[in-house]
Order: structure tokens, then C-alpha cells, then sequence
């Protein structure tokens, strides 16, 4: 095989290219494995060989029936939670990050404070500080203030150092023309900043919905008496397990990779918008 500048490529090319085959393989082989075992057959197994084919196992998993657990609830249950918890995410770091623009006493300290923990211990304290609020709360986990505010204090601190390095990268000469022009704070905000930064926000929120969709052990201590998805996975590896659990893998995958679709195609529509907008008007 020949470059474009008509040399022959040499051997650490192929090289590298194989190893980067086998990290793909190492990735994503898994990955294939859960959706070829979640069509097994009605009388298949948890491994290889396939005994038959069949959607049995997707339907159980629809329907609730079988050895598993409520999932269609589960899942609902921790969807709200990670749109509320995406949401509250990005909406507190764009805030704070507009906050950090400017020096004030407290700000070093707040900087300088590890945010991270141990999740077992973080969710031991939020538990006990919650109690209350959980009983009151038990059985509504996308509404409870303990559950939610445990898993804010995981996705706080990744969204705020995206958030930081985000408006870090601002120029404030379009701020400054804007201020020239007559807008208040506000409009500033809205109309300038804002749009600049919303790729960045929107990474922020996918982050945050990320980090909550899957959270187990501050989840375990503070939602109550109705699980979330990752808490009924776990539930039903502790039993009598069946290919439910691939058929659950392949759809939380392709869930997962949804999302993460549209926040691309997303960020794609608001950059070529911004092209657009820069290019000279032609007479």
C-alpha cells in the first residue's frame, strides 16, 4: 500500500494498526457478546453455544415477567433521575462557572477543596444526613431529595471542571462589544455567552446525566424502597440469573447510545449555525 506522497507505508504502521484492532476488540468484543447471548434461545444458557434464537428474552424483560424484577419501572425511575440530575447539573456549574469569573473571599477555598471522596463513604453521610427525607420521601427516588442530592454531589464536581475549562476558554472581547452595544447583564448572558459556550453545557449535562444513570452506591443508601436500574441489575445478579440480563445490557446500550447520538448531532447543528453565520453575505 502506497502513501499519497507515492512511499511505501512501513512496518510500524500495520503494526500500530493491529494493536489498535485489538484494542477495538478489547472494547467493544463485550459489547457484541451481550447482543448475539440476548437472542439466545428459550432453552439457551448464559454462554455460548447458541441453543436456538429467539426474542423470548426481550419480551420478559418488556412485560416484567419471568425471574427478574420490575424493570420497565426501574428504568423509568433512574431516566427521571438523570434528566433531573443532568439538568440541575449543568444549570449549577454554568452558574458557578460564571460565578468563578470573578475573585471573591471564599473562592480559593472553595477551589482548593478535594471533591472527591469515597463513594461508600459519601453515601453513608448522605444517607444519615437524609434520613428523614428518604422516609418521606421512600418509593419516589426520582423525587427525593436524598437520592437526588447524593447523586449531585457526584456529578457536581466533574461538570464544574468541564464548566471551568469551558468559559476558560472565552473571550470576553464579544462580551465587552455586547456591553458597548447597550446590553445589560442579562442579554449579555443570554445572547452572547450562552450560545457560545453550549456546546461545553451541553457536555456538562450529558456528563451529568452519564454519571447518574449508572450510579450504585450513593443510589444504594438513599432512594428509598423502589430501585433504580443499576440497584435491580444488581438484585437480580444476586439470583437466579437467565439471558434477561444480556437483553437489559443491549437495550441500556442502545439507550445509552441515543442520547449520546442526539447531544452529538446536537453540538453539530449549533456549530454549523455558527459557520453559517460567520461566513461574508455575497452581492
Amino acid at each position: 500500500m502506497m502513501t499519497e506522497l507515492g512511499q511505501p507505508r512501513s512496518k510500524s504502521f500495520y503494526v500500530l494498526g493491529f494493536f489498535f484492532l485489538l484494542f477495538l476488540a478489547f472494547l467493544y468484543g463485550p459489547m457484541i457478546v451481550i447482543f448475539i447471548l440476548s437472542f439466545q434461545g428459550p432453552d439457551g444458557g448464559m454462554s455460548f453455544p447458541m441453543v436456538g434464537h429467539s426474542t423470548l428474552w426481550f419480551q420478559q424483560l418488556l412485560s416484567g415477567t419471568g425471574r427478574i424484577g420490575d424493570i420497565p419501572s426501574a428504568f423509568v425511575r433512574s431516566l427521571e433521575t438523570a434528566l433531573l440530575a443532568s439538568a440541575l447539573t449543568a444549570a449549577i456549574c454554568v452558574s458557578a462557572g460564571m460565578a468563578f469569573r470573578r475573585r471573591f473571599p471564599p473562592a480559593p477555598g472553595c477551589c482548593s477543596t478535594p471533591p472527591f471522596r469515597a463513594s461508600s463513604c459519601q453515601a453513608c453521610s448522605s444517607g444519615s444526613a437524609s434520613r428523614s427525607a428518604s422516609r418521606s420521601w421512600a418509593g419516589k427516588p426520582a423525587s427525593s431529595p436524598s437520592g437526588l442530592g447524593a447523586q449531585l454531589t457526584w456529578t457536581l464536581p466533574f461538570g464544574l471542571m468541564i464548566t471551568f475549562a469551558t468559559i476558560g476558554r472565552f473571550d470576553r472581547r464579544y462580551e465587552e462589544a455586547a456591553a458597548d452595544l447597550g446590553g445589560s447583564s442579562w442579554q449579555r448572558f443570554r445572547d452572547v455567552i450562552l450560545p457560545i459556550i453550549l456546546p461545553g453545557v451541553i457536555g456538562v449535562a450529558l456528563f451529568g446525566f452519564t454519571l447518574s444513570y449508572d450510579e450504585f452506591a450513593r443510589s444504594s443508601l438513599t432512594v428509598g424502597t423502589a430501585n433504580t436500574l443499576p440497584l435491580e441489575i444488581w438484585a437480580m445478579t444476586t439470583a437466579a440469573t437467565s439471558p434477561v440480563l444480556f437483553a437489559l445490557g443491549a437495550v441500556t446500550t442502545v439507550v445509552s447510545f441515543c442520547v449520546l447520538t442526539a447531544a452529538l448531532v446536537t453540538i453539530g447543528v449549533i456549530v454549523r449555525r455558527r459557520a453559517g453565520g460567520r461566513r461574508p453575505a455575497t452581492s
